[in-house]
């Protein structure tokens, strides 16, 4: 289980992160691990009215980690920098649902992650080829669903209109292609 305080996950954090970004796979799961970890009591609290999407939003969040992980900037904290894809992307959920992302009630996010320090937003080349390449290894079905839904921001029912598919299957392929991407962070696909 993670450190309870901000400076103590980000201590235990760091040193696995920067491991895994000098090609170490193991200290590259563990840290993503340790980031899921956080993630689920991050979101839990922003999510209560959607408890069931909590998982699909930790899945979404770590992909989005993983393809943008060359616009890290080492020197502010990593879990700032994770706290901020973490906060765009449940932003970018609530928007899909028709909601208004100001009118939400946050919990302290200093109390959860420390100070939101940079915007991750900025998409580097090479995250971009090395998603290409995790989605790649998906099912044909499952990768599109993923590329409309959560990279290309559109709803389920305009990605089932997109495919030619129902919405449930759409909401399916997501749920399984995400599952699959989780069993791979984790070492078991």
């Amino acid at each position: 289980m993670s450190s309870a305080t901000p400076e103590a996950f980000e201590a235990e954090l760091r040193p696995c992160w920067d491991r895994g970004q000098a090609g170490d796979e193991a200290a590259y799961r563990q840290a993503l691990t340790l980031i899921a970890q956080r993630l689920r009591g991050y979101l839990r609290r922003r999510m209560l009215d959607t408890p069931d999407e909590v998982e699909d939003m930790v899945q979404e969040v770590l992909l989005s980690l993983h393809a943008h992980r060359g616009s890290y900037d080492g020197s502010v904290p990593l879990s700032a920098w994770v706290q901020a894809i973490a906060r765009h992307r449940l932003i970018d959920h609530w928007r899909r649902q028709g909601r208004r992302p100001e009118m939400q009630t946050l919990p302290d996010d200093e109390a959860a992650w420390g100070e939101l320090a940079v915007d991750a937003q900025a998409p580097q080349h090479e995250a971009r080829r090395d998603l290409r390449q995790l989605l790649q290894t998906l099912p044909d079905a499952q990768r599109r669903s993923i590329e409309l839904v959560h990279l290309a921001g559109m709803t389920h029912a305009e990605a089932a209109t997109a495919t030619g598919a129902t919405e449930a299957a759409v909401k399916v392929q997501v749920h399984r292609g995400l599952k699959r991407l989780a069993a791979w962070v984790k070492g078991s696909a």
